[in-house]
């Protein structure tokens, strides 16, 4: 080998080695400055007894919402309860109400008629009495004495005498006439205070049932409400204990690379409830007047927004109700109706069970636009019928809801229906 040769070599040697010391110190470089960067980037491991504590919190936590939730579930149930009971005390005190007033009525017209047989009889007895008196300055027992003496001839004595005993015979069969009348006129006014009281008895015995019904619908009100509080302050305990949850799980994820778990399948749907089937001896209604029905409709619509009252409204439009109502001027269900279809010409009762007692009922399968629907406690008892709304068709109704709430158009629902009527049939 020559000179150049080896030259050559050796550079090439010298080469070599210089790059394994730059190879050498860019190994070092990245084992000292670049591995501990990775390192401090990495997330810390949460251990299992964390996660078990976070978990156990948040199972902890909806647990006591599930609970919670079956409560309020109830809660609201007692809600419903109450308010359809308040519904159907307000139906008794307006039933009540009305015959208080008819028996007032009657009492003040027998009254009357009582007093007026007492002022005939006192006519009837002052006559009596001035008969009485004639007699005695005449001096004699006959009263018309002094008008025979004075005849002028015998004719006209048997003429007088005639007339006097056919007066004084009327005079008498007048006073007997009145004695029966006034005797009539007094029993009758005893009847009629006696109604009168009893018919107070009954509003005093219904407006304690008011009373007590709408107690009970606004301590289950407040019982629903703190309730639905409580549940709100453990949503948020459970929205909590998730978060850290899944921060822990995250980090652990990431520092052992595990794939996230799959969401839940969401739960299907419910299915609707079926509208329920017309009983077989039901009479079906009459086809009714659509012009009647688009009447009442378009009656009730134009109050869309018109505050609840409870007990208020009637054929001549919104009014103060009672009670929770005494100072909101609007509808209550049946008040609604009513008035819709007075617009319509057509008279109906003012409480919803007797419009649902007094007019034709209608299947479901039948109903039309302008058919009035109830619901009650218990579907198959007409007497526990607390709501009535107006049927628009499509499966929509205008109703007067219930305190709080105002006039509105709402989807029809099944739950607790008791039927249907139809006032234009």
């Amino acid at each position: 080998m020559d000179s150049g040769t080896r030259s050559t070599t050796t550079q090439g040697s010298n080469a070599q080695a210089v790059w394994r010391v730059v190879a050498t110190a860019i190994a070092a470089a990245v084992v000292l400055g670049l591995t501990p960067s990775i390192a401090t980037a990495a997330p810390k491991r949460p251990s299992d007894s964390q996660i078990q504590d976070a978990r156990a919190a948040a199972d902890a936590a909806s647990n006591r919402i599930s609970q919670l939730s079956s409560q309020i579930s109830g809660a609201q149930g007692a809600v419903q309860d109450a308010q359809a009971a308040s519904a159907i005390a307000l139906d008794g005190y307006q039933a009540t109400q009305a015959a208080f007033e008819a028996a007032q009525a009657k009492s003040e017209a027998a009254a009357a008629a009582a007093a007026r047989a007492t002022a005939d009889l006192g006519v009837a007895r002052d006559d009596v009495v001035a008969f009485a008196r004639s007699s005695y300055m005449d001096g004699s027992t006959y009263a018309g004495a002094a008008a025979l003496i004075t005849a002028g001839d015998p004719a006209q004595l048997i003429e007088r005498a005639a007339l006097l005993e056919a007066a004084g015979s009327h005079r008498s069969d007048v006073l007997d006439k009145v004695t029966v009348l006034q005797e009539r006129a007094q029993r009758a006014d005893a009847v009629a205070k006696t109604s009168l009281v009893e018919a107070d008895e009954l509003k005093r015995q219904a407006a304690e049932e008011l009373s007590y019904a709408q107690a009970a619908e606004t301590e289950a009100r407040q019982q629903a409400a703190a309730l639905s509080s409580r549940k709100a302050v453990l949503t948020a305990q459970l929205a909590s204990a998730k978060t850290e949850l899944r921060k822990l799980v995250g980090a652990r994820e990431a520092a052992d690379r595990i794939a996230r778990a799959t969401p839940p399948v969401p739960k299907p749907a419910a299915p609707p409830i079926a509208p329920p089937v017309a009983e077989a001896d039901e009479p079906p209604a009459g086809s009714g007047s659509a012009s009647a029905s688009q009447t009442a409709i378009a009656a009730a619509l134009r109050y869309l927004g018109t505050p609840y009252s409870w007990g208020g409204g009637g054929t001549a439009g919104p009014s103060r109700g009672w009670a929770q109502g005494a100072d909101t001027v609007g509808f209550d269900c049946s008040g609604l109706t009513q008035y819709a279809y007075g617009q319509a010409g057509i008279w109906i009762p003012r409480n919803s069970r007797a419009q649902y007692s007094a007019l034709p009922k209608v299947a479901p399968s039948d109903l039309q636009a302008g058919d009035l629907v109830f619901w009650a406690n218990n579907p198959s008892n007409p007497s526990t019928i607390h709501h009535v709304a107006l049927y628009m068709g499509d499966g929509k109704v205008v109703q007067a809801p219930q305190t709080g709430d105002v006039v509105k158009v709402s989807d029809m629902w099944w739950r607790g229906y008791a039927g249907a009527v139809r006032p234009s049939a």
